[in-house]
């Protein structure tokens, strides 16, 4: 028997594939579709502590091998997401991890608190790292108030916590390091990569906020490296984001470092990519003679 279940700190899951943040709504939307039983996990999309309206139209813009997104955090409020997305996604058959973003410090303790109390939820991921709003991604290009973020949550909440990094610094390992060393049971690597497209024609941004997040294949030798670099470093589970949309994308990560994966830009063109990639996960196994995850994570060799 192969055994597909993994252990981030106290998160357990029965298997390394969940949905990114973002990607797949509060779930409800890919039902149609998706056998959310298949699934280790599912990270719904970002919720603040008020409503948020998002940025300027346009929000999205397509790109060789990706797509650049400026949302800005559309959501609806805390209150809300308890009240009217909750409830249905204690109803689903896999682990919910929701997923918050603060204006300040102050933000995420209150909400990660509010959540700790509430049943049904497996983790919380912290979004330490979205691009597209003011002060949004302050938070994860700072070791010290990251540390301090990380702290005051788990100080308040006894869920497992997930820290969700930025790619966007010169180095992660000390921002990962100041995570880990707070008590976060796993960080997510990576958020996306700020960019930005351009309508020469015209000479304007295509995106209403400018810049964007990019994300899709495009990003993930990048992640990738991220990923394996972190784990060389820091003693903490990872879970690798980036592109990924194959099975071969997902063994990559998995024998670089990471201990589960996010699929996320892949469901925009695939809702059922991370349904169809779980099942596929026993056959690699045995392609490398292994019968559990834990024996391929961070097994990548070298040439030398």
């Amino acid at each position: 028997m192969i055994d597909l279940s993994v252990t981030l700190g106290r998160l357990h899951l029965k298997n390394p594939v969940l949905a990114a943040s973002g990607t797949f709504g509060y779930a409800r939307e890919m039902a149609a579709a998706v056998d959310f039983a298949c699934l280790g996990g599912i990270v719904p999309k970002t919720v603040t502590r008020h409503p948020r309206a998002g940025n300027t139209p346009p929000r999205t813009v397509e790109t060789a091998c990706g797509m650049l997104n400026a949302i800005g955090l559309d959501n609806d409020g805390i209150e809300y997401f308890l009240h009217h997305h909750l409830p249905y996604l204690r109803t689903l058959p896999t682990a919910i991890i929701a997923n918050i973003a603060g204006e300040n410090e102050d933000d995420f303790v209150d909400m990660a608190a509010t959540l700790g109390r509430e049943e049904g939820l497996a983790g919380i991921e912290l979004n330490l790292s979205c691009p597209n709003v003011a002060g949004g991604i302050d938070f994860a290009i700072d070791a010290e108030l990251t540390h301090r973020v990380v702290t005051r949550v788990r100080t308040v909440c006894p869920l497992p916590i997930v820290a969700k990094l930025t790619p966007n610094v010169t180095n992660i390992v000390p921002i990962a390091r100041a995570a880990a060393e707070a008590g976060a049971d796993a960080l997510s690597l990576v958020n996306t990569f700020v960019g930005m497209a351009v309508d020469w024609r015209r000479r304007r941004p295509v995106l209403g906020n400018v810049t964007g997040g990019l994300s899709g294949p495009a990003i993930k030798p990048l992640a990738l490296r991220l990923v394996w670099q972190v784990a060389r470093q820091v003693c903490v589970p990872i879970i690798g984001i980036g592109g990924i949309a194959t099975i071969d994308d997902v063994m990559e990560f998995l024998v670089a470092g990471a201990s589960a994966v996010q699929l996320g830009t892949v469901h925009f063109y695939d809702p059922t990519a991370s349904m169809r990639i779980a099942r596929q996960l026993p056959e690699a196994l045995a392609q490398l003679g292994a019968n559990s995850i834990r024996e391929i994570v961070g097994t990548l060799g070298s040439l030398t």
